[in-house]
């Protein structure tokens, strides 16, 4: 999981935000499962 997202989602579940982790979790949904994604090494992929 890319760095960004894994603050986010911290900082989202700190302020108890659900509107906002529902988001980011389709975001990571939609990451984890573009075309061309190995599934294997995570990378710190700082054009999304």
């Amino acid at each position: 999981m890319p760095q960004w997202l894994s603050n986010q989602l911290m900082r989202a579940f700190h302020k108890k935000d659900s509107r906002q982790i529902k988001l980011l979790n389709e975001c990571w949904f939609f990451y984890r499962n573009r075309p061309g994604n190995t599934g294997g090494i995570e990378t710190n992929d700082s054009r999304l």
